[in-house]
């Protein structure tokens, strides 16, 4: 599973059923939540299961968060248990607060806390004596918190399966595959599009807890890999391997992508690069379960600039203009998803899941695009509309275009007040080694493929804040100019 750790499932389960001993010892119960801060690992899959079998909510947080944040996912879930791993004992100390009902358990040696693993030792692997029924609550997912503080988005296992058979179906996923985990494995897309369905299906899971593109290259080789989930940035780190069309990777057969967009340039790179591989688009929110919208192996060559053509299984979705009526094709508008995997609420914020899901459709605040062939593209998010002159600018049409430049590595942008304007655009690129990219050169660049109106005002070079979903942070790309004072 992990390194030198090999589990077949018989050993998989029974280690699972001595953890769930183990958790109901400190109280844990149906209903309870369980804060699981780990990366990918062993112990994150035993403890998640663990969790699950005995009818716990399960809140899988970034293990990286500081520990504001970590106090925040504990307080806001109500958490009875947190459990982490060693490496990350530092924050939890400072975190967690003294007193309270939180029972802090370690997945693994360490100082001053409780090894899980250790008190599993001591329970036998009979299953718990619990029922745990389809519409019972499973899940807390935290939002990625591209534009503020994260909000919990509450699944059921309702929900949570069928984003598996979802998944299962629409990608060709078979019995007996062996599937690669990189993404991490607490956030919506590798958790509910990977690790649940390959337990559905019975595959052989390989788990790495991080990404590093040599690493995932030897592994996908090594391991004999059929199915892989990546955003896009990783893909790119791939491409740029320069023994990337050398490697045996015949066994890989699917190859999902999402979580954040895919300049259509890396896309048709992609296609050529991997030629043996059946790559999917997926595109849609944690709010979703996630669900939304995805595209075919065939639709992803023959449109690589689109978001998407067709809802998941169970789905459907719109595009409404801003009186809520469906908007004619060629036209943008907002997207809207319903069915059986969107979100049963935010937990704890009625007022917000009110103003998100309304009449059962889920207002996704992505603006999106109708094309005549009945692709959908997303053009960005309502909040991050620029609007420049009187005239809408889509940021993601002008990222497309920025990042096809040959010395752009990766691109965001954003818009910023304008005194006569209303907002200028303002990009922040991160350049490919050895160059230095100028404004000038970028407006050339894609001034022949975008209009001029949509090209940058403003460039900034340096990294691009990105969350583990490879979404921009532009609320923090925002606040690089506040604090500089410009």
């Amino acid at each position: 599973m992990t390194g030198s750790t090999r589990m077949t499932y018989r050993e998989l389960d029974a280690a699972v059923n001595r953890t769930a001993a183990a958790l109901a010892t400190t109280g844990l119960t149906s209903g309870d939540r369980l804060v699981l801060m780990a990366a990918n690992s062993a112990e994150f899959v035993v403890a998640f299961y663990a969790a699950a079998k005995l009818g716990a909510i399960i809140v899988p947080v970034n293990p990286r968060s500081a520990p504001p944040e970590i106090a925040h996912f504990l307080s806001d879930s109500g958490a009875r248990v947190l459990c982490f791993a060693p490496q990350f004992a530092a924050t939890v100390t400072a975190a967690v607060s003294d007193g309270g009902e939180l029972t802090t358990l370690s997945l693994g040696p360490c100082t001053g806390y409780r090894d899980l693993l250790v008190m599993a030792e001591s329970h036998t692997p009979e299953p718990p004596r619990v029922t745990v029924a389809e519409y019972d609550d499973a899940l807390i997912l935290y939002t990625s918190g591209t534009t503020g503080r994260p909000k919990g988005v509450l699944l059921d296992h309702h929900r949570v399966i069928w984003v598996g058979i979802s998944t299962i179906v629409l990608t060709g996923l078979r019995d007996g595959d062996r599937f690669l985990h990189v993404a991490p494995l607490y956030h919506a897309a590798e958790l509910t599009m990977m690790l649940i369905p390959g337990m559905m299906l019975g595959a052989a899971h390989v788990v790495l807890p991080g990404f590093e593109p040599a690493t995932v290259l030897d592994t996908l080789e090594r391991e004999r890999i059929n199915a892989f989930f990546g955003v896009p940035t990783m893909y790119q780190f791939l491409l740029r391997q320069d023994d990337l069309r050398r490697r045996d990777l015949s066994q890989w057969r699917v190859g999902i992508f999402g979580a954040a967009p895919m300049p259509s340039a890396a896309v048709e790179e992609l296609v050529a690069a991997l030629p043996g591989v059946r790559l999917v688009q997926a595109c849609g929110q944690t709010e979703g379960g996630p669900g939304g919208i995805y595209s075919t192996p065939e639709e992803v060559h023959r449109r690589p600039d689109a978001s998407g053509r067709s809802p998941l299984l169970n789905t459907e979705v719109r595009i409404v203009g801003a009186s809520g009526g469906d908007i004619a094709p060629g036209q943008v508008g907002e997207l809207l998803i319903r069915g059986e995997t969107v979100m049963k609420g935010y937990w704890n914020q009625p007022e917000a899941t009110a103003e998100t899901v309304r009449d059962g459709w889920l207002h996704t605040g992505d603006l999106a695009r109708l094309d005549p062939d009945g692709f959908i593209t997303l053009v960005d998010r309502l909040k991050d509309l620029i609007i420049t002159g009187g005239r809408n600018v889509y940021s993601i049409e002008v990222e497309n275009a920025i990042a096809a430049h040959p010395d752009v590595a990766d691109c965001a942008v954003v818009g910023r007040p304008h005194p006569e304007y209303g907002e200028s655009i303002v990009a922040l690129v991160s350049p490919r080694p050895g160059t230095e990219p100028t404004l000038a050169a970028i407006k050339d660049f894609a001034g022949e493929l975008i209009a001029g109106y949509k090209l940058p005002h403003e460039l900034l070079l340096g990294e691009v804040p990105r969350n583990a979903s490879g979404k921009a942070l532009k609320h923090e790309i925002r606040a690089m100019y506040e604090e500089r004072g410009n």
